[in-house]
């Protein structure tokens, strides 16, 4: 079961990891052509910040801009959701979904909130899940997830359900009503195999979930 992995260009080695504990076959690329045949599903892997052009923002904060990345990325959810072929979506990932859903972001959440989701490491921190959601089913209601951004999703784009939230009511998981699709702000591949952490939940629960969406059983 091929999983496609869109990437920035750096080393994905503990997004190949996670899916390959999970049962799939990961395939890393950068900028891979918008077509879903042959794939099972997408990851839209973490990375730099989405050009603010896209959701009619100015520059007020935002960094590490990749237009091409964002173009490829937005028509692969054109394309994999239009075959309903699902998506994981992980950090960037999470904020290009909410960008192509038709929602804005916070291009940066601040002085007060940056330290909660951003050092040199990740950091970990407390989230609460919306009861009934695949998040509660997965971890309860209230579990320890690692960040590593200065972002965060503004207003939620059409279709989108919020089902986690940090403390300081930062969005840090959604699902779409009626597509495929699943969006987490945190690193769930940080948080399985080699990258398990004690203080964290089991980021291998979710790569599970989202092989056997992609038909792994």
């Amino acid at each position: 079961m091929r999983i496609l992995i869109s990437t920035g260009g750096g080393d994905p080695a503990n997004y190949v990891q996670a899916v390959a504990q999970a049962g799939g076959q990961p395939c890393p690329a950068y900028l891979p052509p918008a077509r879903p045949e042959g794939w099972a599903g997408l990851i839209l892997a973490g990375g730099g910040d989405l050009d603010p052009a896209l959701m009619g923002q100015q520059n007020r904060g935002s960094r590490g801009i990749d237009r091409a990345r964002d173009r490829v990325e937005l028509a692969l959810l054109d394309a994999f959701l239009g075959a309903g072929r699902p998506v994981l979506a992980i950090c960037r990932g999470h904020q290009v979904a909410n960008v192509w859903a038709g929602g804005d972001l916070i291009q940066d959440l601040g002085p007060t909130l940056v330290p909660f989701h951003q050092e040199e490491q990740d950091v970990m921190h407390p989230v609460r899940a919306e009861p009934d959601s695949l998040m509660e089913g997965l971890y309860g209601n209230r579990f320890p997830v690692n960040s590593n951004h200065h972002q965060g999703v503004g207003r939620v784009g059409a279709g989108l359900a919020v089902t986690a939230w940090s403390e300081a009511g930062i969005v840090e998981a959604m699902e779409h009503v009626c597509l495929p699709l699943i969006c987490v702000q945190f690193h769930p591949e940080r948080l399985t195999g080699a990258w398990a952490r004690p203080d964290g939940v089991d980021g291998g629960a979710l790569f599970r979930h989202f092989l056997r969406r992609c038909g792994g059983g």
